[in-house]
C-alpha cells in the first residue's frame, strides 16, 4: 500500500500515532478479512442447512439471514470486534489531530483564498439527520466545531478514510472522482466539456478534484453542510493548487440560479441521507442543470444487486455503524425517483463503472491509469436534461 500523499494541512503522525494506526489497519485486516471468512463457512455449514431443514427453502433475504446468525457467538464476537476497529480508528486518527489543531488551524489561515474561494453560513441549521448521530461512528460527525476556525473533523476525514481504507481510494482518496471521469464520463461522452461543475455533500473534496484536472477550463464548486469539513477542504484544495469554489449549504435547497451547472455529481452522499432528502437532491439538481446537463451520483450497489447473504453483510453498517440510512436508500426504486423528480424517462440510466487505481505523482496531474480489477466496483444513477 502506498503512502497517504503529504500535502501541506495533511496531520502528521508521530512515530507512536502512526504505529496505532497501522495496528488499526492490521485488525481491520484480521476482522474484515480472515473473521469475515469465517462468517460465510458459519453461514454455510450451520445456519444456511438448519434454515433449509426447518423452512424447506433458502433464506429469502438479508433478515432472514439476521435472524438466524444472531444466534452464533462467532458472528457476535466478529461484530464486536468491527465495531471496536472503527470506534479505535477514529480515535488514532483524533487524538493525533487534536494535538497538532493550532498548527493546522495556523496553517490554512495561511493559504486561503489564494486560488479559489469559501463561503460558510454562520446561521446554517444542520439537518436533524446529521446532527442526531455520529454517522460512520465518526465522533461528532460532519458538522461539530469546538473553537474558532475548526477544522478538525476534516482533518480527521481526511486522515480517517486513508486508515479505514487501508488506501484503496488512492493515494489522495480521490478515486471515486477518477472512476467517474475515466469509466463514465469520458468513454460516453467524450466530447462533452462542462462549464460549471457542483459536487454535492463533498466533505474534504477528495472526490472534487479530479474534476479540475479533467475540465482545466471549468468552474468547479464543492458544497456540504459541514463547516469544518469545508474549511479544512478549502485549504487542502488550496495546497494542492486545485481552484474549487467551496461553500456552505444543503444538496436539497442550494442558493443556486436554475440552470447554472452543466455537471452534477455526488460520491456516496445518497446513503448518508434519508428517502426524503433524496427525492429532494434529485428535484434540486434537475433544477440547477442547464439543458443538456449530466447529472451523476455514484454510491455502492443496491441490494437487489446483491445475493441474499452479501446483502446481510453489507447491512451491518446500517445496525452497527451509525449509517441509519445505509439499509433505506439501498432498497429505493432511484430510477423511479428521478423521473418523478423531471427527468425524461429515456434520459436516466442505472450503471456500474469499474474502480481506477488513483496512483497519484508527485506534481499530482491527471492521468488515466488500468483498472485494478474487472469487477464492477461503483454503481451509479444518471440523467440528461
Amino acid at each position: 500500500m502506498n503512502a497517504q500523499f503529504k500535502h501541506a494541512i495533511l496531520p502528521q503522525t508521530t512515530h507512536d500515532e502512526l504505529a496505532r494506526q497501522n495496528f488499526v489497519q492490521s485488525l481491520s485486516l484480521y476482522v474484515n478479512r480472515k473473521m469475515g471468512s469465517g462468517i460465510k463457512t458459519v453461514y454455510e455449514k450451520n445456519v444456511k442447512p438448519n434454515f433449509e431443514e426447518k423452512h424447506q427453502r433458502v433464506p429469502e433475504n438479508r433478515h432472514e439471514i439476521l435472524q438466524e446468525m444472531q444466534t452464533q457467538s462467532y458472528y457476535h464476537w466478529w461484530s464486536i470486534l468491527k465495531r471496536f476497529q472503527q470506534e479505535m480508528m477514529w480515535e488514532s486518527v483524533g487524538s493525533s489531530v487534536e494535538r497538532q489543531l493550532p498548527d493546522l488551524i495556523k496553517k490554512a489561515k495561511n493559504i486561503q483564498n489564494q486560488i479559489g474561494s469559501l463561503i460558510l453560513d454562520p446561521n446554517f441549521q444542520t439537518p436533524a439527520y446529521m446532527s442526531e448521530v455520529d454517522i460512520h461512528c465518526m465522533p461528532g460527525g460532519y458538522h461539530t466545531e469546538i473553537i474558532e476556525n475548526d477544522l478538525a473533523a476534516g482533518a480527521v476525514y481526511d486522515r480517517g478514510v486513508y486508515v479505514y481504507g487501508l488506501g484503496w481510494l488512492g493515494t489522495l482518496n480521490d478515486n471515486m472522482g477518477h472512476s467517474i471521469i475515466q469509466n463514465y464520463l469520458q468513454p460516453n461522452y467524450p466530447h462533452f466539456q462542462p462549464k460549471k461543475i457542483l459536487d454535492m455533500g463533498c466533505a474534504v473534496g477528495h472526490s472534487t478534484l479530479p474534476y479540475v484536472d479533467a475540465y482545466p477550463d471549468a468552474e468547479i464548486h464543492g458544497i456540504d453542510i459541514g463547516s469544518p469539513m469545508l474549511h479544512y477542504g478549502h485549504a487542502r484544495a488550496e495546497a494542492l493548487k486545485k481552484r474549487v469554489q467551496f461553500s456552505q449549504q444543503n444538496a436539497e435547497k442550494t442558493s443556486f440560479i436554475d440552470g447554472t451547472f452543466d455537471l452534477i455529481v455526488s460520491h456516496i452522499l445518497l446513503h448518508e441521507i434519508p428517502a426524503s432528502a433524496i427525492e429532494n437532491v434529485m428535484r434540486e439538481s434537475y433544477r440547477l442543470l442547464a439543458p443538456g446537463g449530466i447529472m451523476i451520483h455514484l454510491d455502492a450497489p443496491l441490494y437487489r444487486h446483491m445475493d441474499a447473504y452479501t446483502a446481510f453483510i453489507s447491512d451491518w453498517q446500517t445496525i452497527n455503524n451509525n449509517e441509519p440510512f445505509w439499509g433505506e436508500m439501498r432498497e429505493l426504486d432511484l430510477t423511479a425517483i428521478v423521473k418523478k423528480a423531471g427527468f425524461n424517462s429515456e434520459k436516466v440510466s442505472e450503471n456500474f463503472i469499474r474502480k481506477y487505481s488513483c496512483k497519484t505523482p508527485q506534481n499530482y496531474s491527471y492521468q488515466k491509469t488500468p483498472p485494478v480489477s474487472n469487477r464492477p466496483t461503483w454503481f451509479v444513477i444518471t440523467a440528461q436534461k
